[in-house]
């Protein structure tokens, strides 16, 4: 199961203290050093508002480049993707937009309409991927709103069906308000939208073998999580007919040796050579009121094939009220390690990271219990 690390930026972002840009990085380095292999590092936000964000382009500068590590940045309109553009040969590998399900919350979070929001997303996720960027789109506040209160199925499931063409679709419970039935009814209902009809559809027009492999994978969640993750690869594998390969069209300037698109990313080849991608589902938790795990497991069972958490569990979302944490990357490397499903990370380095940010931000203990509590066994993973 893929764990994409979050904390470098949605963990940072709420917290009152501003770190350094050279104590930024040292963090992506020691989560990285951890096995950690997405991370999500910046957002291109207006400094007034995010101060904590203000030296994303130094960050990107500064990171780690491997292979096998890819980085993620926030953008919210057009004026970020230019900002990740004019990085160059330093802009990150993948953008993640944001649109709040709910007018309310995204009038104060964003100054727009939910819908107008979604009609930004599709002008830059398509200048995006014109640029060689995968772009995840994230929902938040899908399982419920500061403001409004409950968000109907419905309401996640229209804003979906209008989003266009989807590399990734994260569901984000933003204020920490989700319960592991609620995760399963956003799954089937999300399935049921246009980016997801869509790419069955176009499988259909490449030739039978190549539809009815992209319905089994849709069918199952597109569950090939990761190389590693074993036991949802083969899950996957027997659902959609045959094993899953990646494949997206090389950005202009990438290292080629780099991969393109993230690991477990589920597509089917037609026999004419077209390939089809299914969109990933990723989900966002916070541990607000003690479900964020339960959710996660949730998740896990209904074919999503991305977990985001934080080192430490630290962050939140400063435009919510009582918006706490997210789920602890070191706690959720162990729940989902002692479930079967191999992640890559090691849970103890996790926690030791998760002290050690913990310290550089002045909070102790953090969030996380496992750095409190010891590993189980007390050696290895």
């Amino acid at each position: 199961m893929e764990i994409v690390e979050v904390g470098p930026r949605d963990g940072l972002q709420n917290e009152k203290k501003v770190l350094s840009t050279k104590t930024k990085i040292a963090y992506v380095r020691r989560a990285v050093a951890a096995g950690l292999r997405r991370l999500e590092v910046a957002a291109f936000a207006r400094p007034d508002r995010v101060p904590q964000m203000a030296d994303a382009e130094d960050v990107l500068r500064g990171v780690p480049r491997s292979h096998d590590v890819r980085y993620v940045a926030l953008v919210l309109n057009n004026r970020g993707l230019d900002r990740a553009l004019a990085l160059g040969d330093a802009r990150p590998d993948e953008l993640n937009y944001v649109v709040v399900a709910t007018d309310e919350f995204s009038r104060r979070n964003q100054g727009v309409s939910t819908m107008q929001s979604l009609a930004a997303f599709r002008d830059v996720a398509a200048r995006a991927h014109d640029a060689g960027f995968f772009v995840t789109l994230t929902v938040a506040a899908a399982f419920g709103c500061p403001f409004t209160g409950e968000v109907p199925i419905d309401r996640v499931r229209s804003i979906v069906d209008e989003a266009g063409p989807l590399d990734e679709l994260c569901l984000a419970d933003t204020i920490g308000v989700g319960v592991p039935p609620q995760v399963t009814d956003l799954a089937h209902a999300v399935r049921d939208t246009s980016p997801f009809r869509a790419a069955t559809a176009a499988a259909t027009a490449a030739g039978p073998t190549a539809a009815a492999t992209a319905a089994g994978a849709t069918a199952a969640a597109t569950a090939a999580a990761t190389a590693t993750a074993t036991a949802a690869t083969a899950a996957a594998s027997a659902a959609a007919g045959g094993p899953s390969s990646p494949g997206a069209p090389a950005g202009a300037g990438r290292d080629a040796a780099r991969p393109l698109v993230p690991h477990g990313v589920a597509s089917v080849r037609a026999p004419a050579g077209v390939t089809v991608v299914v969109p990933r589902l990723r989900a966002h938790f916070h541990n607000t009121r003690n479900t964020g795990y339960a959710n996660a497991m949730a998740a896990v069972a209904a074919g999503f094939t991305a977990l985001d958490s934080s080192i430490g569990g630290i962050g939140g979302c400063p435009f919510a009220p009582a918006a706490t944490g997210n789920i602890a990357t070191e706690d959720l490397a162990y729940l989902l390690d002692r479930s079967g499903l191999e992640t890559g990370v090691s849970a103890p380095a996790a926690a030791e990271v998760g002290s050690w940010i913990g310290a550089e931000l002045g909070i102790s203990p953090v969030p996380a219990q496992l750095g409190r509590a010891g590993n189980f066994p007390s050696k290895g993973f």
